[in-house]
């Protein structure tokens, strides 16, 4: 009997309820490959919590392993941090079995004696970022999966700062997780050491609006061009209530909603992927503004962290950015607003990703601000804004992959915050007579046409997982000479930190002598290796597809 079921087996005993030892019979009924995947491991704790596919087994999410990874971080709170009242925030999206993970989480917090602050519905990743530190919590629980598909949920796990966990929180928090090996040693239910269970609503909802209102420029603009059309999808999230209601406090009085994906469902019924970043998920809204007239869509994944925008082109068309392009539009609005406002100065710095496109450095460096450079992962760009919380201010910070935050509110992307300002944005183009297509068309002018891509390359499984091991190892031992005919100037290897100052990570990126620039990464929450494609001049668009052709051959 191989090991994959034995670990199945060992899910019959009384341990497990009555449906989970049903349905693991019935996985060991059927095609092997199915029972070997959901038992071959258990479900990385990873340093930023649990991500994985629904159902029975070891390596899935469930009620046992959502219970064993919240015991561990339950421990490490008890052992590592003092006080009497230690407080633990939790959210959910509107994923299939995120209120039952959430409240599971709840419990096994509270059997533990923490007191828990629990949403009474589906709120935004990035207001349970918020309500940490309005709370004066010393963590929080977010059960979501962002933009995966439907078989996926996920557990995101943030600090007292309101930021996803790093080093050396997060790996000590790992050491706990995996010491915990078995349901029996978590605690579901403990009437005699159970700790308070408060809800949160619609108390917490208006400060985190009102601070976000905060952080609008042009208050002024937004009346006086409140008529522009703004058709809205939540793609069936957490978006739905206070996207619009953010909207509509700025003054924006045309907004347009899409009825089907206004909806609440974990089956994303009208997408093939909730995903902001794939065209096809825009598609209806796309749709809906062609029958309105609109003039932008804005689109937000199912935890409303990320945000895809569609634009108006030269000739009245319909065109998404992609995430390089939002937050280079987004930065250089905010910058230019706050020069007109006389409000940039010492102290201020903006951050991007590794991956993300140079374009916002030089934006940057025309103002005189600093950016600062770190590993992809919005967390990283929390860390920065963490460190430098006494001494500096954070004006905004974005990634390639459609996350972008403004000020310091929140310490993860937002994208309720991300919708303020493209709207914003929006206003102030058109007070100088110009769309938003016009104003990155402006900002390509000054700064130098960019283009960058990305291509994902998804390995399932067992096997999936031992190929994109592979492609790196094969990178590393035979790094490309050249890249669309001009010689590889430089490798960075983001596996050794004492070269590149940053945390050890398992990426590359490969330098050209014209300029270009290509990162390689599998990715930390989804079963695929990613190529990142940047190039710069007239004939960027014909360089990025000679990139990817050169590099996934």
């Amino acid at each position: 009997m191989t090991d994959y079921r034995t670990t199945a087996q060992s899910w019959l005993s009384e341990e497990f309820d009555e449906q989970t030892r049903n349905e693991v019979k019935a996985l060991m009924e059927g095609p092997q490959a199915e029972l070997e995947d959901a038992f071959y491991r258990n479900l990385e704790f990873g340093t930023g919590g649990l991500r994985g596919i629904m159902g029975v087994g070891t390596n899935r999410m469930n009620k046992y392993t959502v219970g064993m990874a919240t015991q561990g971080l339950a421990n490490y709170i008890l052992q590592n941090v003092k006080g009497e009242d230690l407080k633990v925030c939790i959210s959910y999206d509107s994923r299939n079995h995120s209120r039952e993970f959430a409240q599971i989480t709840a419990d096994v917090l509270s059997a533990n004696g923490l007191h828990v602050y629990l949403f009474d519905g589906i709120r935004p990743t990035p207001e349970l970022s918020y309500s940490i530190r309005l709370k004066g919590a010393t963590a929080g629980v977010m059960v979501t999966a962002s933009h995966n598909p439907k078989e996926y949920n996920g557990y995101k796990v943030f600090w007292s700062d309101g930021g996803q966990i790093t080093s050396p929180v997060d790996t000590a928090i790992v050491a706990e997780v995996a010491k915990i090996t078995s349901p029996s040693m978590v605690k579901f239910h403990d009437p005699e050491s159970r700790g308070c269970i408060e809800m949160m609503g619609a108390a917490e909802d208006e400060c985190y609006l009102r601070d976000i209102l905060s952080l609008t420029l042009s208050p002024e603009l937004d009346a006086k061009h409140s008529d522009i059309k703004i058709v809205y999808t939540p793609l069936h999230g957490c978006g739905v209530k206070l996207v619009p209601e953010t909207l509509s406090r700025m003054g924006f009085k045309n907004i347009i909603h899409v009825p089907e994906q206004d909806i609440n469902d974990g089956d994303f019924p009208t997408v093939v992927s909730p995903n902001p970043e794939e065209a096809s998920a825009l598609k209806m809204a796309i749709a809906k503004a062609e029958e309105t007239g609109a003039d932008l869509v804005i689109a937000t994944d199912p935890d409303a962290d990320r945000m895809g925008i569609a634009v108006r082109d030269n000739e009245g068309r319909m065109v998404l950015f992609n995430g390089n392009q939002t937050a280079s539009l987004m930065t250089y609005y905010i910058l230019c607003r706050r020069k007109e406002l006389g409000t940039l100065g010492e102290g201020k710095y903006v951050v991007k990703t590794i991956v993300t496109t140079e374009l916002i450095r030089e934006i940057c460096e025309s103002f005189g601000i600093p950016v600062y450079n770190v590993l992809t992962g919005f967390k990283y760009i929390a860390e920065v804004v963490k460190r430098n919380e006494a001494t500096g201010e954070f004006i905004c910070g974005g990634e390639e992959s459609y996350g972008f935050n403004v000020g310091q509110f929140v310490r993860d992307k937002d994208a309720q915050i991300a919708a303020a300002m493209v709207a914003e944005a929006s206003a102030w183009a058109a007070e100088q007579g110009l769309t938003l297509y016009q104003l990155m068309q402006r900002i390509y002018k000054e700064y130098g046409y960019r283009k960058e891509g990305l291509v994902s390359l998804v390995r399932k499984g067992k096997s999936g997982a031992e190929e994109i091991q592979k492609i790196m190892a094969d990178f590393r031992a035979t790094p490309p000479a050249e890249l669309c005919g001009s010689p590889v100037v430089k490798v960075v290897d983001y596996l050794e930190p004492e070269k590149t100052g940053q945390p050890k990570s398992n990426v590359l990126q490969f330098f050209t002598e014209a300029g270009d620039v290509v990162s390689v990464r599998p990715s930390g929450t989804e079963p695929k290796i990613k190529f990142y494609f940047g190039a710069k001049g007239a004939d960027a668009d014909a360089k990025i597809e000679q990139l990817k052709a050169q590099l996934i051959k």
